[in-house]
């Protein structure tokens, strides 16, 4: 069967060339969830909440989104089409329902390249890169918001990603396995070097790995230290998605997709483990309140340890990194409002359906997604916080309803011999999985400093449930029909 063929059997043309292989695949997933954006970004709220021994959380996080991982590898076995969770919910149970994940996976992706871009490219990589103080310099003033130099250095990266995004996606292919490579050689030759940094000199110890650093009070109380840590995996481990996003781009995609995904957590949490031990020991003991307190704490402990030299080099490999990562969460979010458009259920779907013939790439929603950028970085660029908490209570939302999607329809599941599944191990798995995303939503909505971020979160909520009441009076007949799945006579017989 042509992969051609395998689309026209979800009611779909072949839009997209089929330029991804199995690395460039992997390498999609991986640089989203980008270890080097996690830590970097994540790294100073990790010890102010629950100290350098925080990172032992980081396993718990591993093992959830990795169960996680398995569970949406055995979705993007049986429906491999850009759109991942929307698409998996509209076949299995309605459109309404798919559309309703899908805008969730939309308001991630838009707050997320944002959270990227702005918290962990210029104001953690490229402002200590060139010695600029975060925030200074506002240019000019909007109602409500100051416009700062580092707000036009972003908007100045989101362009550059965008003009990449719409004229060749073999370019993007090509700098992202690059910026992959580049990451998986720097992290590892970084915890090489910080290990023997502190075993030769006196600073660092390994007693570190134990300290509670300016943490006090009981550390395993209820939505206390233990659990506020995780938010650096939390916030690290997901997007692993992206390769299921761009399944119809994908040469053998029942294979490759989920192969894909879950060797991106696994490598990202084996990878990122090592290196953030390497980062706690190699703090020096005295200056662990200093460091808890900077914002930019894992380069300045490579300034203290390696020098000054060494530090510059590492922050231009992880403004690369950090670049890569934003570069694939924006490419995401295009194939994905383009996805919803296709089925005429994303507002304003008439434009962002249409695939441009000469660059054969979603030009319109791509610059709808520079759009929404610049107007979320100016509504958050004095609330660097909420971003990162809304790109984690999010994903936690849409994992989660696709978790349950998956028990509820596991029935409808059965692929053909030598793709993806669970077998023997689905309980154990979903058992996990679904276990870990409810843990997790406790932790990125309980505490009252993350309701802020629950504004944003509620509120795109909300914005989707009033969409498709709209579409609901205005225009039924898109959520009223969804070709049935391939060889499954049970959607035949429930499809309209």
């Amino acid at each position: 069967m042509s992969q051609d063929h395998d689309v026209s059997l979800f009611g779909y043309r072949q839009e997209f060339e089929r330029t991804i292989r199995s690395f460039t695949s992997f390498a999609v997933a991986f640089s989203f969830i980008s270890i080097t954006t996690g830590i970097f970004t994540t790294m100073a709220f990790a010890l102010q909440s629950g100290g350098p021994d925080s990172i032992w959380t980081w396993p718990i996080v591993i093992v959830g989104q990795l169960c996680v991982a398995l569970v949406f590898g055995a979705l993007a076995a049986k429906i491999p089409l850009s759109g991942f969770s929307y698409q998996w919910a509209s076949r299995l149970t309605n459109p309404v329902v798919g559309l309703f994940i899908g805008w969730l996976s939309y308001s991630f992706l838009a707050i997320v390249v944002i959270s990227v871009d702005y918290g962990g490219f210029v104001l953690t990589a490229f402002d200590p890169l060139f010695n600029i103080t975060n925030g200074a310099h506002t240019m000019f003033s909007l109602p409500g918001a100051d416009v700062s130099q580092d707000v036009l250095v972003t908007l100045g990266v989101v362009i550059v990603q965008a003009l990449m995004i719409i004229f060749s996606t073999k370019l993007v292919e090509i700098v992202n396995n690059a910026a992959v490579a580049t990451e998986i050689i720097g992290i590892v030759g970084l915890t090489v070097a910080l290990i023997v940094a502190v075993l030769v000199g006196s600073d660092g110890s390994f007693s570190n790995l134990s300290s509670t650093g300016i943490v006090t009070g009981p550390w395993f109380k209820w939505l206390g230290p233990i659990m506020l840590s995780t938010l650096l995996g939390a916030y690290t481990i997901v997007g692993f998605e992206t390769a299921a996003n761009l399944a119809e781009e994908t040469h053998e995609p029942r294979r490759i997709v989920p192969r894909a995904m879950w060797t991106a957590v696994l490598y990202s949490g084996i990878i990122g483990m090592v290196f953030l031990i390497a980062v706690v020991v190699a703090m020096p003991t005295g200056k662990i309140p200093e460091l808890s307190a900077s914002s930019t704490v894992v380069a300045d402990i490579i300034k203290i340890q390696l020098g000054n030299v060494i530090e510059k080099l590492f922050l231009i490999f992880v403004c690369i990194s950090i670049f890569a990562c934003g570069l694939i969460i924006y490419v995401s979010q295009g194939r994905l409002i383009w996805s919803m458009s296709r089925d005429e259920r994303f507002p304003g779907y008439q434009l962002f359906r249409r695939i441009n013939q000469t660059t054969r790439t979603p030009v319109n929603a791509v610059v709808l997604g520079w759009v929404v950028a610049a107007i979320l970085l100016i509504w958050f660029s004095d609330r660097v916080f909420d971003l990162f908490t809304a790109s984690t209570q999010l994903p936690a939302m849409y994992y989660l309803a696709t978790v349950l999607l998956y028990i509820y329809t596991r029935n409808r599941l059965k692929v053909e011999e030598g793709y993806f599944s669970l077998g023997k191990w689905e309980p154990l798995v979903v058992g996990v999985a679904l276990a870990w995303l409810i843990y997790e939503l406790l932790v990125v909505f309980g505490p009252d400093v993350f309701h802020k971020a629950a504004k944003y979160t509620i509120g795109m909520t909300v914005a989707g449930i009033v969409w498709i009441g709209l579409l609901w009076i205005f225009h039924r007949r898109s959520l009223e029909r969804m070709p049935a799945l391939p060889d499954d006579p049970a959607a035949a017989e429930t499809a309209v």
